[in-house]
């Protein structure tokens, strides 16, 4: 049990005021699903079974109270309640809870909600204008619906970890939790799509998010280019196909930055900076792709030669695109995210502020993952 405070101010600040939300996913994307909704002032409901969420128990831990870091950030501003849908008691507090929920967020293996009685058709006859937001590997059909859904092979199966890596090298997956950090922004905005739906129409429905589809997604004309010209992007570390130079570059210090040319107007100024301005087979996307490694060359060497303090104050005199490669010491010291505010400490743990800046009706960050059934009493004995 939690021996902190109740979190009784969890429904008054905040856009999404008003909005109840039941979120009985585990692990990463369906909580950040949730995690979203309540950082904007839903009231949402943490329903985890007997034992807790598995996230709870995952990676780094708070040396001040032996609490997940993962668990205070995606489970912030969410009350908690254990409940064993299966223990006819507790499944009638899940079923009042949901008499007035307006979303429901599970990412359980497709059939699941169904063999316990509570799929979309039993939850839309007993709620109607419920919105089931439903987060697994690939989808509620298709043939490999019922698969485990990890990001690991949403990452490999969607063409991202194709791209990724050196030319010689192997293919690489990313080292953050990447396809669940996206796939909960994207289950979040086709929620609020299908709250804005009911909300007019009193209708509700079944949302299918993935994480094979939402990955797919970021491979933005990928599938356009290869269904029309066969055609494949490599593998190239750093690089781009269709801009150079683009990547990361070593400084005479040892120190990293990064570059971008993706528009024409700041390439010219980097080919200015290079002192290769006049020459013409630099002077357009194609030509200048053409030359990638003599490009790219140049690029290095420049960087090589001045230190990264240098480069970056000169490419910010040209209005050129550039960026230190920082690491989270540097964040934590860095006057812009300072300024923004883009650390917030809650409850003493310091984490990411609100994903977005709404000037009118902002989003508060209240409360850190609180412990196992902390709001449980008071749930089971009043509902919301």
């Amino acid at each position: 049990m939690n021996d902190g405070p109740a979190a009784t101010d969890h429904s008054d600040t905040g856009p999404l005021t008003g909005l109840r939300v039941i979120d009985m996913s585990t692990v990463l994307a369906g909580p950040n699903c949730a995690r979203y909704l309540a950082d904007f002032g839903a009231d949402v409901i943490k329903v985890e079974r007997p034992g807790g969420d598995s996230l709870r128990n995952m990676a780094w831990r708070d040396p001040r109270d032996g609490a997940g870091l993962w668990w205070k950030l995606v489970n912030r501003n969410k009350r908690t309640v254990v409940l064993d849908l299966k223990n006819d008691a507790d499944r009638d507090v899940f079923l009042r809870l949901l008499d007035e929920a307006d979303v429901l967020v599970e990412n359980s293996r497709p059939g699941t909600m169904e063999r316990l009685g509570l799929g979309p058709d039993e939850l839309l006859a007993r709620r109607p204008s419920l919105v089931m937001t439903r987060i697994s590997g690939f989808g509620q059909t298709g043939p490999y619906a019922h698969r485990p859904g990890f990001a690991t092979i949403a990452e490999a199966m969607s063409g991202f970890a194709s791209l990724n890596g050196e030319p010689d090298g192997a293919p690489l997956l990313p080292p953050i939790a990447l396809t669940d950090e996206v796939t909960g922004l994207a289950a979040a905005f086709a929620t609020m799509v299908a709250v804005y739906a009911a909300s007019n129409s009193g209708v509700g429905q079944a949302v299918d998010a993935n994480l094979l589809e939402t990955m797919f997604h970021l491979m933005g004309p990928l599938a356009s280019v290869y269904g029309l010209t066969g055609e494949q992007q490599p593998r190239l570390g750093s690089g781009l196909p269709y801009t150079v130079p683009r990547g990361t570059y070593r400084c005479g210090d040892g120190k990293w930055v990064a570059i971008s040319t993706s528009s024409d107007s700041v390439a010219a100024r980097v080919m200015e900076l290079l002192g290769v301005g006049d020459d013409q087979r630099f002077a357009s996307f194609d030509g200048r792709t053409q030359h990638r490694d003599e490009l790219e060359e140049l690029m290095t060497q420049w960087c090589a030669e001045r230190t990264r303090d240098v480069v970056v104050s000169t490419f910010d005199d040209a209005n050129a695109a550039i960026g230190p490669v920082m690491d989270m010491a540097d964040i934590a010291t860095d006057p812009h995210y300072a300024a923004r505010g883009a650390v917030e400490l809650v409850d003493g743990t310091p984490m990411q502020n609100v994903i977005a800046r709404l000037s009118a009706t902002p989003g508060t960050l209240r409360w850190a993952g609180r412990g196992l059934d902390a709001d449980g009493d008071e749930i089971r004995s009043n509902g919301w």
